[in-house]
């Protein structure tokens, strides 16, 4: 299996700008602060602790927040910080625990409910996010969080329209609250987003280092970005659709393990996996000197596997043939050192977001078609969709009545994530994955329904090299959509990474093992995925 989990751009790693430690200290009156129980050195020790929680010092602003609960045990806006601090340090079991604590001890408390929301949030228990936001906000349309929680929702689910009104509603109330400018500056256009995320990486913040760098690389792509001549990566010809055979990827001649695109770069021909866990178009070091990408940024690159990250580079192709299709002026991502991988590189299906994306793998064919117009707005113009997009101009999902019988999903960037069922247990998010060649199963998620022992046998890897810890899951009942699948043994493994950097948790992967049995229709723009099984064909 192959998988970018770190992609330098935006939609995980949005930066926040800095403030004054003195100035902008928050107030005991600031939207959302808590009262501590009424006393002035309590409404004192909550700001102090929630402005060490802001500019990242965590240790002490759990100590911060102990100290007052041992002074005022029943304070359920403390029990609400420590929770936001445990969730920022993943610690989601012990947010969890400090969030229902709060709640608790104080049902009408506006802070406690948001605290709550967010980590039902993180725990991909959106129903039960939504229900503790709405109500806070029925009450307290003053509270910054929990618009910023309905925000995340919403963009989540497509309505991105919807999302953009509610992250301008939270950054009014509170501008400095560093997750609500993080997401408030995906709604600014470059040259502003620029002068922030400076302001940003020159002073202080809660991001932990890992993001902090990947900030900085972020921030190095848009400034070279803009200080290079307009170039939109668009058709070179009027043509809305294309369809192209898919190439058959093997381990052995009875061991499928995916499909590929035949893709021309520059002229050059490769073949590229296609791979729906991954993001743009990534190309090995052989590849971009033949087709001559010459550096504008540097990057780097992560996968599955324990091995870290991988140094790499963005350039622009002149030309990228898929089809009858071609596009002029696209950003791909070359990696310099090995990729691990046995084809020229990988192409995320999301690319293609401007048109339907039909992956009809029984018939081994890739079709591309025109989205449905959606009523009273202007077409779009067909691009190949690298290095992110405008959020889809901030338009809301639209739902065509041919596609009523599609599968709404929850998006994080390229990240497709549909509700799946995992034995008895409640419904499960599970990755919509042909890069990777079987279903697994987070540890967490297999321990809820089944025994769960050592695996030496089993061999993964990935960009970032192997999995040192492979586990053995036994029998477990998967359903999506309207299809059921019985798997007598299961790939568990950690997932906690690919849960950190959507922002919610993620059980599982739908690998190529049960998605080649199917056609699958992607409509990014709007949230949506359509399949087609035919049980004929596999009788």
């Amino acid at each position: 299996m192959f998988r970018k989990l770190l992609i330098v751009g935006l939609l995980v790693f949005a930066a926040t700008g800095s403030w004054s430690l003195a100035q902008n200290a928050p107030s005991p009156d600031a939207p959302g602060q808590g009262t501590g129980g009424g006393s002035t050195e309590g409404e004192a020790s909550l700001a102090r602790a929630q402005l060490l929680y802001r500019t990242g010092n965590f240790k002490d602003a759990i100590a911060e927040y102990q100290n007052l609960l041992k002074v005022n045990p029943g304070s359920p806006e403390a029990y609400a910080g420590l929770s936001r601090v445990y969730r920022k340090q993943e610690k989601i079991d012990e947010a969890f625990v400090a969030a229902t604590k709060a709640v608790e001890l104080g049902p009408g408390s506006a802070e406690a409910h948001v605290s709550l929301g967010e980590v039902y949030f993180r725990q991909a228990r959106m129903a039960e996010a939504q229900k503790e936001f709405v109500g806070v906000l029925q009450s307290d349309r003053k509270n910054a969080r929990a618009f910023l929680g309905l925000a995340r929702i919403n963009h989540s689910i497509s309505l991105y329209r919807r999302y953009k009104a509610m992250i301008e509603e939270a950054h009014r109330l509170d501008p400095i609250d560093p997750e609500i400018q993080r997401e408030w500056l995906r709604t600014l256009p470059r040259a502003e987003r620029i002068k922030v995320l400076e302001a940003y990486l020159a002073g202080e913040n809660n991001d932990d280092e890992e993001v902090r760098a990947a900030t900085a690389r972020y921030l190095g792509l848009q400034i070279a970005l803009e200080k290079e001549p307009e170039r939109r990566c668009q058709l070179s010809v009027k043509a809305r659709s294309t369809e192209t055979d898919l190439v058959s990827l093997v381990h052995d001649p009875t061991h499928p393990r995916g499909y590929g695109l035949k893709v021309g770069i520059n002229g050059k021909s490769s073949t590229l996996m296609l791979d729906t866990g991954a993001s743009g178009v990534l190309i090995d070091r052989k590849l971009a000197e033949k087709a001559g990408i010459q550096p504008l940024a540097r990057s780097e690159v992560q996968g599955i596997g324990d091995k870290g990250t991988k140094s790499a580079y963005r350039g622009y192709a002149d030309s990228i043939k898929v089809g009858s299709l071609e596009f002029r002026n696209c950003l791909v991502e070359v990696i310099e050192g090995r990729t691990g991988l046995d084809e020229d590189g990988l192409i995320g299906a999301d690319v293609f977001s401007s048109f339907l994306v039909d992956l009809d793998f029984p018939n081994a064919k890739l079709r591309l078609s025109e989205l449905p117009k959606i009523p009273n707005e202007p077409a779009e113009t067909a691009s190949l969709q690298i290095g992110g997009r405008a959020d889809a101009d901030f338009q809301d999902s639209y739902i065509a009545p041919e596609m009523k019988s599609y599968v709404r999903i929850f998006r994080f960037g390229h990240d497709l994530l549909i509700p799946t069922l995992v034995g008895d247990v409640p419904q499960k998010l599970f990755l919509i994955d042909t890069g990777s060649n079987t279903n697994m199963i987070s540890l967490a998620a297999a321990r809820e329904v089944t025994k769960v022992r050592d695996d030496p046998y089993t061999k993964m890897k990935g960009l970032s090299g192997s999995v040192k810890n492979v586990f053995e899951a036994n029998k477990v009942v998967l359903q999506f959509a309207n299809f059921r699948q019985e798997n007598q043994h299961l790939v568990a493994f950690d997932l906690s990474a690919i849960s950190k950097s959507t922002g919610m948790e993620v059980s599982g992967i739908l690998g190529f093992v049960v998605l080649r049995t199917m056609e699958m229709k992607i409509d990014y723009r709007d949230g949506l995925v359509g399949f087609t099984y035919d049980p004929k064909r596999w009788q």
